[in-house]
């Protein structure tokens, strides 16, 4: 007999959990048998006791078979069904060209991509950026443009991992949010209900990353790496740089509009085109589209190159309910805001260092982001222009142009913009955008 209060016990007790106690208590909190208080106690007792590898494992794909998992075998695509992941950053715009650059070259990207959360910008609220693009589509429709363009970009619909939306919201309220094991859980739960075949994870290390450490960014990871594989989906991890703003700008319709001038080749900014490439690598080896990162590499620039990731990305848009000459006339769709204008340092010299997070937190000052989650967000506002570590600022070089609706939440942003900047005599050191990448045979499981 299934106990809820004896599967708490044991946690606490610091026990391994049995694979069917993990189950039971999951269709608990799907079925709400298991009581709020109960999966609040069970957190407490995980983010303390911790969850061994087989643990995490069983919770995560327990979550995952709590609603529907997708199966495309009867769709008969003729390629590998891929998807990437990212802890989330400030200007992170990778998933608009990694999709469609995957897809150019025979993979199928069925993503199923989140809001905006805190400082961090949401896939979603830039593609609302777009007239008529329907982030909440039906799964007949997702099936269909996936089917026929290779990839499609919506939300998280009620039946993808039921358990892990109650599971997340009573975490969000006690307390047991920051524990490695239940963010696995939580993160592939979501993605494995895809049907994947394969899986690169984009960790955040630096000032606008989710962990607040190298270490910590390092161990999750680490830990995705090992359930995804453990769970059956072949999995690789980038620890990539977010001390600074990845690309050029911070916002929805702004960085929609970067996504388009990066796959029409109008202007790609090196970080960007970095991350980008790498991670849409990974995806090609891991999904057996390349023999190794260099094949992948040149397939990648060449569907840059000749357009075909660009078309790719216009018939998703189209596909979903967007404008049909999209790409060609992006800049007449996209709106735009009331007061562009640059935001000047105090003093000059080299920017030498970047407070992310509060450059992210500026685009939520601006309307650009949810300070609580019933908030509208004006597609609008951002900042373009952002200044890169080791750049000279002077009277001519602002640290960014703001996008605003009016005067004042512009002087708001303005001041935190300098405040997130620090200037000084001496360029700093160059970072690597990738850190590290982390396959199986790093891992101890």
């Amino acid at each position: 007999m299934f106990l809820p209060q004896e599967v708490i016990r044991n946690k606490r007790e610091g026990k391994t959990l049995s694979e069917s106690e993990i189950r039971s208590f999951v269709n608990g909190i799907t079925d709400n048998s298991v009581t709020e208080g109960q999966i609040a106690a069970l957190a407490m007792a995980i983010f303390f006791r911790g969850l061994s590898m087989p643990e995490r494992i069983a919770l995560t794909c327990a979550m995952r078979d709590s609603g529907e998992v997708l199966d495309w075998s009867g769709e008969n695509l003729n390629g590998p069904i891929l998807d990437k992941h990212s802890t989330g950053g400030v200007g992170d715009v990778v998933s608009l060209m990694l999709g469609p650059m995957v897809a150019a070259c025979g993979g199928y990207v069925p993503m199923i991509s989140g809001r905006g959360l805190g400082h961090t910008g949401g896939t979603l609220d830039k593609f609302d950026s777009i007239p008529g693009y329907t982030t909440s589509a039906s799964e007949e429709l997702f099936r269909k443009v996936v089917r026929e363009t290779g990839v499609a970009i919506i939300g998280q619909t009620g039946e993808l991992a039921p358990a892990d939306k109650r599971f997340y919201s009573i975490r969000d309220i006690t307390a047991t949010v920051e524990s490695i094991d239940l963010i696995t859980a939580s993160i592939l739960a979501k993605k494995l209900a895809e049907g994947l075949d394969a899986l690169v994870m984009d960790v955040k290390v630096g000032s606008g990353a989710f962990m607040p450490t190298y270490e910590l960014s390092e161990g999750l990871a680490k830990s995705i790496v090992s359930v995804a594989n453990g769970a059956g989906v072949k999995t690789t991890a980038l620890l990539t740089d977010m001390n600074q703003c990845l690309a050029s700008t911070a916002g929805n319709a702004v960085e929609v509009r970067e996504a388009v001038q990066y796959l029409t080749g109008a202007y790609r900014n090196p970080r960007l085109h970095e991350i980008t490439m790498a991670q849409s690598a990974e995806l090609l080896v891991s999904g057996g589209l390349a023999a190794d990162q260099s094949e992948a590499r040149d397939k990648l620039q060449v569907v840059l190159d000749d357009g075909k990731a660009a078309d790719i990305f216009n018939r998703m848009v189209t596909g979903l309910g967007g404008p049909a000459d999209f790409v060609e006339n992006h800049d007449k769709y996209l709106p735009k805001a009331s007061i562009i204008k640059p935001v000047f340092a105090q003093t000059e010299g080299y920017a030498n260092s970047m407070d992310t997070r509060g450059m992210g937190l500026a685009v939520v000052q601006l309307g650009g982001g949810r300070k609580t989650a019933a908030d509208a967000i004006d597609y609008s506002v951002g900042l373009s222009d952002i200044c890169t570590l080791g750049q000279v600022i002077n009277k001519e070089t602002p640290l960014a142009m703001i996008h605003a609706r009016d005067e004042q939440s512009w002087q708001q942003a303005a001041d935190m913009v300098r405040a997130s900047v620090s200037i000084g005599d001496i360029a700093p050191e160059s970072m690597p955008e990738v850190y590290r990448r982390i396959t199986p045979m790093d891992c101890a499981i």
